[in-house]
This record gives C-alpha cells, sequence and structure tokens, in this order.
C-alpha cells in the first residue's frame, strides 16, 4: 500500500483506478455489513470513492505519501454508513433471527450446490447477527474481523482509543455468541462454517 499512496502523490488521475480496483471489494464489504442493503453498500461506497479522490486532490504530496489508505477509506465508509442511517432510520435486524430479515452475503468459492446452499444460508445468518448489534459494537466487530484492520489502525479510523475499541469487539463477539446461543442453531454446523465473518 505504500507504493500506492507514493504513485497517488504523484498522479492522482493516473493511479486513482488502481486505488478503486484495490479496495472497492473491501469498502463494499464493510458498507453492506453496517448499512445491511447491497444497494446502500453499493452507493456508500461509490460515494467513498468520490469523496477520497476530492479530499486526495486539495492534500500535499507529503500528506498523501504518509496516508494509512485501508484505515482512511475505512473511516470514509464507517461515516457515510452514519450518516445514511442517520438521514433515513434504517431497519434493524433483530438478534432473535427472524425469517427474511437478514442480508444476503455473496458466496462464489468452489463446491457442490449443496456446499454453496449452505455457505450462503450460514454467511446470511451471521450476517444478520452481526446487523442486529448495537452500532457502536457492530462497526468495531466489522472493521476488525470482516476487514481485518488492526486495534491502532482502527482508532485512527474511529477516532476512539485502542482500548474502547478492543472492549468493543470483545463485547460484540460476546452478543453475537449468546444471540447464536438462543439462537438454537445446531452447534456443529456453526463450527464447519468457521469463516463466517470474513
Amino acid at each position: 500500500m505504500d507504493d500506492l499512496a507514493q504513485r497517488l502523490s504523484h498522479d492522482l488521475d493516473g493511479t486513482f483506478e488502481d486505488l478503486v480496483r484495490c479496495h472497492q471489494d473491501r469498502l463494499y464489504s464493510i458498507a453492506l455489513r453496517l448499512t445491511g442493503h447491497p444497494s446502500d453498500a453499493e452507493e456508500v461506497a461509490q460515494d467513498a470513492f468520490v469523496r477520497a479522490y476530492r479530499a486526495l486532490a486539495t492534500y500535499e504530496r507529503d500528506r498523501i505519501r504518509a496516508m494509512e489508505l485501508r484505515a482512511w477509506l475505512a473511516t470514509i465508509v464507517v461515516n457515510l454508513c452514519r450518516n445514511k442511517a442517520r438521514a433515513r432510520k434504517a431497519p434493524t435486524v433483530s438478534l432473535d433471527g427472524e425469517p427474511g430479515t437478514t442480508i444476503e452475503v455473496a458466496d462464489v468459492r468452489e463446491g457442490t450446490p449443496g456446499d454453496h446452499a449452505e455457505r450462503r444460508e450460514s454467511n446470511a445468518y451471521w450476517a444478520g447477527l452481526v446487523a442486529g448489534l448495537p452500532e457502536r459494537y457492530r462497526t468495531a466487530v466489522v472493521l476488525r474481523h470482516v476487514d481485518g484492520l488492526g486495534y491502532a489502525e482502527m482508532a485512527g479510523a474511529l477516532g476512539r482509543p485502542e482500548g474502547t475499541l478492543k472492549a468493543q469487539v470483545h463485547r460484540g463477539l460476546m452478543l453475537l455468541r449468546a444471540a447464536h446461543d438462543a439462537s438454537g442453531r445446531d452447534p456443529q454446523a456453526a463450527a464447519r462454517n468457521q469463516e463466517v465473518l470474513r
């Protein structure tokens, strides 16, 4: 990523497409898990790149070279998702797993159609549980376990102390476990789907 920031500092227009290609999937993934709606996630991801371009066009070269692009872009997406939620009271998904309240997550891994269906169902189930978390825990869990940001990057992206974020991730995971246990789903099925938050 340092190379990308370096190239952006010298040629924003020529390099911006590389930035989009490199980060579009992860920004969409973050937005999908925070908004719960594919169309909103697409809009947020696109708007994030527009805002990123406009901001980069005003920054000094040294500032661009020193940027942590992953965390900076995550900050933009999180803020856009918050704004969208404030503008329209977005429906939340209950933690009791009511039918029809989970979000879809695409899955393109290899396997039989039954494997795909099982993974899709598991992904939708866990995405629904994540979507039902209170916003502070959902954001922390998504950035840590879906996007893979470190706590220092998260602290920069969210403007919260690392200790607070560790506690929020821990509490969010405890709430997920409790919601899963309360759902009565087969624990062996959950064990077969260990990568549900990726």
